[in-house]
């Protein structure tokens, strides 16, 4: 029997810690970091996305590495390599189908170099569909069908998606039902003529998976989400780069919205339809049940029969990289 090639997955919900934690275990075992975000491969949305460049970036007082290399006021850095970030401009489509490929193009690169996949991301959709072997390569996008179902709200897609697979439209969680992007796509691949049957959990795959969830307290979440927003918001520039995209990079406000969260409330915000004040309250909530909803696919997830293994630390998260890759201590 072939050997499965090894792949390291970290999931969790937003302001967690998996770029963190990714940027670690990528060091220390020889990897390299490939995004699972589904609004992160977009140009020029940095703050917002939370795509925490600064991270990749490792400061030691030792000079022989396997990374490349930036020397700064006399320090040395290493660079852990990233993936499937700035991938495509803000008003250019990508979706599920476009990412698969692109994850598998890049993890199949990083194997040949001898080197660790680690994916990391809170697009629960994305690594589900990696791991569980989702087949989409033969579904093509639709264009004329996608403008048409863009006009319509979220309750009028879910509704044509029952009619086309009723089943299947019934075992959506509400993150599924309240995400109009996704539901085109399945509406799409119904009307292609296919029902959605990709569920064959780790069938044929040619990758092993070792699955590594973070998450916090409720308590202890809501104060990092709120801590992280108003950093964001006060000391990263995150309206500036709105109001960046908007002008220079000529993304519209519909656009902008179609994204969610910081860009959907900043720009309501810079076109007067909020207070500053009732910007933040009502982002800072609509974080906290984003995190509520990446939570609860990834539990129905392992409903599903993914066994993910949480963790609390850093070291525990190494201790299941050693045993997965069988490397003695």
């Amino acid at each position: 029997m072939k050997k499965k090639k090894k792949v390291v997955v970290i999931v969790g919900t937003t302001a967690s810690g998996k770029t963190a934690l990714a940027v670690d275990l990528a060091y220390k075992f020889g990897g390299e970091v490939i995004s699972a975000d589904s609004r992160q491969v977009y140009k020029y949305m940095d703050i917002g996305t939370g795509k925490d460049l600064q991270e990749y970036i490792l400061e030691f007082p030792i000079s022989n590495f396997q990374f490349p290399i930036l020397k700064f006021k006399n320090k040395i850095k290493i660079k852990i390599p990233h993936h499937l970030l700035d991938v495509v401009s803000p008003n250019t489509s990508f979706d599920l189908v476009k990412w698969l490929k692109k994850a598998k193009i890049s993890i199949n690169d990083i194997l040949d170099r001898g080197r660790l996949p680690i994916v990391a991301g809170g697009t629960g959709l994305y690594a589900q569909a990696l791991v569980d072997n989702y087949n989409l390569s033969k579904y093509g996008e639709d264009k004329k069908l996608r403008e048409k179902l863009e006009k319509k709200e979220k309750t009028e897609l879910f509704k044509i998606l029952l009619k086309l697979d009723e089943k299947f439209a019934k075992k959506l969680n509400n993150s599924e039902k309240n995400n109009k992007r996704r539901l085109i796509r399945y509406i799409e691949i119904c009307r292609q003529g296919e029902k959605i049957k990709n569920k064959n959990l780790n069938k044929n795959n040619e990758y092993e998976f070792l699955l590594i969830g973070i998450t916090w307290p409720r308590e202890i979440l809501r104060k990092k989400i709120y801590k992280r927003l108003i950093e964001r918001l006060e000391k990263e520039d995150m309206i500036g780069e709105v109001i960046r995209l908007h002008k220079d990079k000529k993304v519209s406000w519909k656009r902008l919205e179609s994204f969610g969260l910081e860009y959907r409330f900043i720009s309501q915000y810079l076109r007067k339809k909020l207070s500053y004040d009732e910007m933040v309250e009502k982002l800072n909530i609509a974080i906290g049940q984003f995190a509520k909803k990446q939570i609860t696919w990834l539990r129905r997830w392992e409903k599903q029969g993914a066994k993910i293994y949480w963790v609390k630390k850093r070291q525990e998260a190494e201790k299941l990289c050693k045993n997965f890759l069988r490397i003695d201590n």
